[in-house]
């Protein structure tokens, strides 16, 4: 029901929305933390979001996944393209040679204050899957001030849909800051919600490609998924599987009475 509400809301926030092969604009939603997440330098816990309908959504999917297709090497300083990165008190991992594993523990949770950090000249091209199928995605991106491309993947892994370039000096003021440790200094964060028509796709999707070109000045973000609602069985398909357990019921008394 709440994912229901959830795109009904994104129907009426994607007006005006630009889609193409190469940009989109963002829409706005509001970030709800968790009481004491206030701390620059600490673990910044992600609550709930709230949409412009006023419809409160808290039922995420997590990234459980990650393949890197394509990061620059790292060879020390401010060289490579994605990292695994953390506020300097905060829970979570600081790799700056990003695995498959370290991704997956940065973006898979709710702590705000765990992200994917891209050098200024860098790039990167990383598929991620969810834990569940998602009907839409939430970004967030400290500093508000660099580009990331996102795509749909299929279940095979062949991209489908829209490539659509994020542009983070257009989206939304997330309401806090973080001070991450390859940072000197507490810096805003913007968000961005995209659906599923945004995408260019009809149906939940499991997994995205996620791309930083060497203009795009480095972007660092995190990125959550909105949960796909689950399918609710028709009353008529109900009533079948209740009359089926009844005769197995039935059939098993038999054989144990015999």
């Amino acid at each position: 029901m709440k994912l229901q509400k959830l795109l009904v809301g994104f129907s009426f926030l994607s007006v005006g929305l630009t889609l193409s092969a190469t940009s989109a604009q963002a829409f706005t939603f509001q970030t709800n933390l968790a009481p004491g997440s206030s701390n620059p330098k600490g673990n910044i816990w992600l609550e709930s979001v709230t949409l412009s309908d006023s419809t409160v959504f808290s039922d995420f999917s997590f990234v459980s996944g990650a393949q890197i297709i394509h990061n620059d090497l790292y060879t020390g300083g401010n060289t490579g393209a994605a990292s695994s990165d953390r506020g300097d008190n905060a829970d979570g991992v600081n790799l700056e040679d990003a695995t498959n594993t370290s991704i997956v523990q940065s973006l898979g949770n709710n702590n705000l204050n765990n992200i994917i950090d891209g050098e200024d000249r860098g790039s990167f091209v990383i598929n991620v899957s969810f834990e569940r199928a998602v009907s839409s995605l939430f970004f967030w991106e400290r500093g508000m001030n660099s580009r990331l491309g996102v795509q749909a993947l299929d279940a095979a892994g062949n991209l489908i849909g829209n490539f659509l370039t994020l542009d983070s000096r257009n989206w939304n003021d997330a309401g806090f800051s973080i001070d991450t440790t390859e940072i000197g200094g507490a810096q805003r964060v913007g968000s961005l919600g995209v659906s599923l028509a945004d995408l260019g796709v009809t149906g939940p999707i499991s997994a995205i490609q996620l791309t930083s070109r060497s203009n795009f000045n480095g972007p660092d973000f995190k990125v959550i998924g909105g949960a796909a609602p689950q399918a609710v069985p028709e009353p008529t398909t109900m009533a079948g599987l209740a009359l089926a357990g009844a005769g197995f019921a039935a059939t098993r008394r038999r054989r144990q009475q015999a």
